[in-house]
């Protein structure tokens, strides 16, 4: 009995050991799964057809501001014009099948409406709406034909030279594939915003947009005085002359800032080469002085090709293109949303400030 109840205890040491053994292998793929889950950001692409959206609102008012038999009447018509519409494409779409495959692309880039894709960005100053623009450009080049154009609805007073030089080899992708890229500016689109704007075949600004600042700026407090006089010492050390330039706590050297300017004249350089290359009709000595200048001026000194919301370019596309608005919300943690609206309200409150402060040209 005992020898029985020993080889009994002894197997199941041994089940315990596989079963845990297995659990641990498991445990193992299933965590390496989720990083690498993690490792791709996943999110959700939403398609909008611009056209229905705007037809429903203005149903909506028709609906209150006509009689309720001329309401169902223009009902009734626009069911009809949709009828034989789809009845039209349904034909078109017959006679496709019956050609080859050669005849049948060369008709269809004939018979249909081309189609305008609509993106928004809204630049913080590290351009972080870049991460859902790339993916929003991948997917519509991967669905775009020939005859189709994108629009970007650009808001960006501007940021990081290295994200918005990101941003803007975005959107150099739609015009290397061939693509019409229209940019629309109600707000601003200046210094990286105008970096973005310059690639586009046209710009379109509201009036009283914000256009140009085309500059570099970087500027940072010295603590190296106080912290001397509180007895508080700081120390650096680097390899390489140049590893740091100016810093916040050490002294800073005349050597130090002059590399820093000189930095920052290189950059400015290379921004002007990049708006020369995409429109080589601004006059540089005029406008690339760090200026900022609205719609109508803007215009003037060819910054902008038109003075145009991009509501009436969506308006006007409408009349003979289909227009969809493309947006790719990546999905992210509670935690990291609380800290990006939090950094963002904070951004936003002390640029308000600053502008508030530094400005007399508001309407009060």
């Amino acid at each position: 009995m005992i020898e029985f109840l020993s080889e009994y205890g002894l197997f199941l040491l041994k089940a315990a050991t596989i079963i845990i053994g297995i659990m641990l292998v498991l445990g193992m793929i299933i965590n390496a799964g989720h990083r690498q889950q993690q490792a791709i950001p996943k999110g959700d692409l939403r398609v909008t057809n611009l056209g229905d959206a705007i037809k429903e609102r203005s149903q909506a008012i028709k609906n209150e501001v006509m009689s309720k038999y001329q309401f169902k009447y223009s009902l009734k018509k626009e069911k009809e014009e949709d009828k034989a519409k789809e009845k039209e494409e349904k034909q078109k779409l017959k006679s496709l099948k019956k050609k080859d495959r050669k005849a049948d692309d060369t008709d269809s880039k004939d018979d249909r409406r081309a189609r305008v894709f609509v993106i928004d960005f809204d630049g913080d100053i590290e351009a972080s709406d870049v991460e859902s623009m790339r993916e929003e450009i991948t997917a519509i080049l991967t669905a775009a034909e020939e005859g189709d154009e994108v629009m970007v609805r650009l808001k960006s007073p501007g940021g990081m030279v290295h994200t918005y030089g990101l941003a803007a080899s975005q959107l150099q992708r739609v015009r290397d594939a061939g693509y019409k890229l229209t940019i629309a500016v109600d707000e601003v689109a200046a210094s990286g915003g105008y970096m973005m704007a310059c690639v586009a075949d046209t710009i379109t600004a509201a009036p009283f947009a914000v256009i140009g600042s085309i500059g570099v700026v970087a500027e940072l407090p010295n603590f190296h005085r106080l912290l001397k006089k509180a007895n508080v010492d700081y120390e650096q050390h680097t390899a390489g002359d140049y590893k740091r330039t100016l810093t916040m706590f050490g002294e800073n050297t005349s050597h130090g800032r002059d590399k820093f300017k000189q930095d920052l004249d290189d950059t400015h350089e290379l921004f002007k080469s990049f708006i020369n290359k995409n429109r080589p009709q601004l006059d540089l000595e005029k406008v690339a002085t760090g200026e900022h200048w609205y719609g109508t001026r803007a215009k003037e000194l060819d910054l902008v090709d038109d003075l145009k919301t991009s509501d009436d370019l969506i308006i006007d596309a409408l009349k003979d293109k289909d227009v969809y608005a493309i947006k790719y919300s990546i999905k992210k943690p509670i935690s990291e949303r609380l800290s990006v609206s939090f950094s963002r309200g904070a951004e936003s409150l002390i640029n308000r400030l600053l502008h508030r402060s530094s400005r007399q040209d508001l309407f009060k």
